[in-house]
């Protein structure tokens, strides 16, 4: 009611039902109490003027250490980020075989990966482990990196765990080069005799919040002219154009995470708040701060709009082999300490890991789709 009055400009009502809702939300209550807490706050922000020093203490963001940390549990305790990483990662080795024997030539086991947005390098020790893996007969593998990221701080932090992780292979030579995002950067791309080139987009795409953009960036990946490029994105229900049926959106999707984490953690667990505080709250909030008719504002798109956008900028899907529908649902069951989980799509309780076409994988928690993996390759 409150995100309705706001849409209608009805900026009196919207107050006094935020005043009757922040009686019942709490960051300690249930997954619906919470999950609401965060989306009141958007509202508020939304609310204020960006000058006002009310604005700025909702707005505020978590320092760099916390959000580490709270990106670390939820790697820890949910398949969210993990789903999205061994799932592309499979696609990756998969890609990296295929152009091993097209060409014949085990000795030459090298793979380049671009790496959209790096962020801390999580996806990638599983990745060197399976280059090591398959570099056998005293033949070493080599896996360059080109990731990158807000800044150059941020990205020396995750040179420096990738390297120090990479030191544990003995025939694995890594390179790692970090670079701080421009309007041009994937320009600075430079393939190497006998590497196999992969793209890499996790989470990328969709925060571009621009059309133009994501355009740009899709046609200078195509130009690259990559063996394989991974597009993993948070999955929409629809294509909302107004302020509310953006609200509501976005209020599905994080109702559906905050409900699973309570499979995971108690109510009362610090994990818990501070993945919640310190990432999911954290994201709810930025999205509640878009601009309301504008083209470059948040949204979480469709698999087949996605579908018809890739195939639009010249790449065709690329057929994902049944290792990675098993790795995906291998995963879930390992994650499933204390959740039920469901395979291709069945029943509505838990995660469950799903087929959706030839070249893409989907994530669910009960009904409500969040992540779909897909492979690409350039026509």
């Amino acid at each position: 009611m409150s995100a309705t009055c706001l849409d209608d400009n009805k900026l009196d009502s919207t107050v006094e039902f935020l005043m009757e809702l922040y009686r019942y939300v709490s960051l300690n209550g249930n997954s619906v109490q919470r999950v609401a807490a965060y989306f009141a706050e958007g509202l508020l922000a939304r609310l204020l003027t960006r000058r006002s020093p009310f604005h700025e203490m909702i707005m505020k963001q978590p320092g760099p250490t916390d959000e580490l940390l709270a990106y670390v549990e939820l790697y820890k305790v949910s398949p969210y980020y993990q789903f999205a990483h061994f799932t592309a990662n499979q696609m990756i080795m998969e890609a990296f075989e295929r152009d091993l024997e097209i060409n014949n030539d085990k000795n030459h086991c090298s793979l380049y990966v671009v790496d959209l947005d790096v962020a801390y390098g999580f996806q990638w020790p599983s990745l060197m482990q399976s280059l090591s893996e398959k570099a056998t007969n005293g033949n070493h593998a080599s896996l360059r990196i080109t990731g990158f990221g807000k800044t150059l701080d941020e990205l020396e932090e995750t040179k420096a765990r990738l390297v120090g992780f990479a030191k544990t292979f003995k025939n694995l030579i890594f390179e790692f080069r970090g670079i701080p995002r421009t309007n041009s950067y994937l320009e600075s791309i430079r393939k190497r005799k006998n590497e196999t080139l992969v793209v890499n987009s996790v989470f990328y795409l969709n925060s571009l919040c621009n059309l133009i953009q994501i355009s740009k960036t899709l046609k200078s990946i195509h130009v690259m002219r990559p063996s394989l490029v991974v597009l993993v994105e948070q999955e929409g229900g629809r294509s909302p154009r107004s302020f509310l049926s953006r609200f509501m959106e976005f209020l599905h999707y994080y109702a559906a995470m905050f409900d699973s984490l309570d499979d995971f953690l108690p109510l009362d667990s610090v994990q818990r708040l501070q993945i919640e505080t310190n990432h999911l709250g954290k994201e709810i909030k930025q999205i509640m701060n878009f601009d309301t008719n504008k083209e470059n504002s948040p949204k979480y798109e469709k698999m087949e709009t996605w579908k018809a956008r890739m195939e639009s900028h010249r790449f065709v899907g690329m057929n994902l082999s049944s290792k990675s529908i098993i790795q995906a649902k291998l995963l879930l069951k390992i994650s499933s300490n204390y959740s039920p989980i469901q395979f291709d799509g069945e029943n509505n309780g838990g995660f469950s890991a799903f087929e959706r076409q030839e070249n893409a994988i989907s994530l669910a928690w009960q009904d409500k789709c969040l992540i779909t993996a897909s492979a690409w390759q350039c026509i």
